[in-house]
């Protein structure tokens, strides 16, 4: 992958240690993918060209059929939390909240399903946004904080009460 830096990796397997559980791991799981009938991408083509060429040249039979999340719109909405891919529990009312902001005016913020922070960097992001004065949408995952306790400043939220919504996980 072209312009691939350490840095780019997830951080639970951003190692140069061959002997790391989780990399070895990683590295077992993609040989028995590449051993296997068949690899379906949730991607497409036009935006993985270049490493869904090199992976067909190892396992010819790979297949791109996302961003799969675009299939939901053909689906009933009783039918469509059955596609969802997030093993997150999913907080639905930030939606009503949405609709009463101003359209494209929300600033939305989630560091993934992976990413874990600093205590002190959590405090100076929901600083960050409180003073920006915009209003936004922010998830924080139970886990986010590396060890300690994801609980915000009373301070805060008295200061982003009208203008601020956050969860744990969001559709």
């Amino acid at each position: 992958m072209p312009n691939m830096r350490i840095k780019d990796i997830p951080s639970f397997i951003r190692t140069t240690d061959p002997d790391d559980i989780m990399l070895n791991f990683v590295m077992e799981v993609s040989q028995e993918c590449l051993n296997s009938s068949s690899i379906i991408f949730n991607t497409f083509n036009e935006f993985d060209k270049e490493v869904l060429q090199v992976l067909a040249s190892k396992s010819p039979n790979i297949y791109a059929i996302g961003p799969l999340t675009l299939l939901s719109k053909n689906f009933l909405k009783i039918h469509h939390h059955s596609l969802n891919s997030s093993l997150w529990k999913e907080d639905t009312s930030c939606i009503k909240w949405l609709d009463k902001m101003k359209p494209n005016f929300v600033v939305y913020v989630n560091y993934g399903s992976i990413t874990v922070i600093s205590n002190h960097h959590r405090k100076e992001f929901a600083w960050g946004l409180a003073n920006s004065k915009y209003p936004f949408l922010w998830v924080v995952r139970p886990d986010v904080v590396m060890g300690e306790s994801a609980i915000l400043p009373v301070e805060f939220m008295e200061e982003i009460k009208d203008r601020g919504f956050i969860t744990s996980w969001c559709p």
